[in-house]
């Protein structure tokens, strides 16, 4: 079994990736918000949180895609706030409502350890990409302190290509969301209008980086994971999302068609997000997926 890739990493270049990181906090670009407040100073942008890690909860997750659950579970870690502004959020307790507690970076590097000696198959971070320069201080830690299995990037997507290439050498598995294929329903829903874009340009570069998924013996060691959760009435887009996925990416990628939406937060105020999604939509957007030359859908046999 190849070696996590950080473990790759001279200390100086680990170094050089977490001061270059901490650097973009003085002014922050994060991500495409690029808020440009001084978060070291005490500022705060969209994400509403400063320069230590800000973290809602963790444990071994069985709810996963099954290559990253495997038998032991995957290692979530949940971090507070979040770059992007979906009315229909799932976890908006956490995301929207700042559910959570600033924590050190060891104590974030120990979180990590633990989840590894309760014998988690990777540490999945959900929502990093507004405390990327935190997550990679604590890395760095925990990998001096025998931290050994692999990091998945968890994100929704929206994120900088300057920042995702500070990960690069650092990240296994990207995680990412494709939300929306359409600006304006990404304005709407999530108040991000270049969504489409910037999720598609990162896609890429995630690609570039770590290529498809691998798996050995049922288990995610390395590769791109895509999540597309398909919304009522087509807002997502699912047709345009796949399509690209599979003429732009690689026809081999690995991609969850998700068919859990549920009305939560405001989407109550927002028809059709109000509503469940039917079979009969599910189906169709599993059928866009095998249509478009997909070949890696999870829990479906091509």
């Amino acid at each position: 079994m190849e070696s996590p890739s950080y473990l790759m990493l001279r200390p100086d270049q680990m170094s050089d990736k977490v001061l270059k990181a901490e650097e973009i906090l003085k002014e922050c670009a994060l991500c495409p918000r690029t808020c440009k407040v001084d978060r070291t100073s005490g500022l705060k942008g969209f994400c509403r949180t400063g320069n230590k890690p800000f973290v809602s909860s963790w444990g071994p997750h069985f709810g996963e895609e099954r290559p990253l659950v495997g038998r032991f579970g995957s290692g979530t870690i949940f971090f507070g706030n979040c770059n992007l502004g979906c009315l229909f959020c799932q976890n908006y307790s956490i995301s929207h409502l700042g559910e959570g507690e600033e924590i050190s970076f060891e104590r974030l590097a120990d979180i990590m350890l633990s989840l590894q000696r309760e014998g988690c198959h990777n540490i999945n971070l959900v929502t990093p990409t507004h405390q990327m320069p935190m997550i990679l201080r604590a890395i760095q830690i925990a990998s001096e302190r025998g931290l050994q299995i692999p990091i998945v990037y968890n994100c929704g997507g929206y994120e900088s290509l300057h920042s995702l290439k500070i990960l690069e050498g650092v990240i296994d598995i990207y995680m990412p969301d494709f939300k929306y294929i359409d600006p304006e329903k990404a304005e709407r829903y999530s108040y991000a209008k270049d969504y489409p874009e910037v999720a598609k340009s990162a896609l890429k570069e995630m690609h570039r980086q770590v290529g498809d998924l691998i798996i050995d013996k049922g288990i995610a060691l390395r590769g791109l994971l895509v999540r597309h959760l398909v919304l009522p009435d087509g807002i997502a887009g699912t047709g345009g999302v796949v399509a690209f996925i599979a003429e732009e990416i690689s026809k081999d990628t690995y991609i969850n068609i998700m068919d859990q939406y549920r009305p939560c937060f405001k989407a109550f105020d927002h028809p059709p997000l109000d509503r469940r999604i039917t079979k009969s939509e599910y189906m169709e957007a599993l059928k866009m997926a095998v249509d478009a030359g997909l070949t890696r859908i999870d829990g479906v046999t091509v």
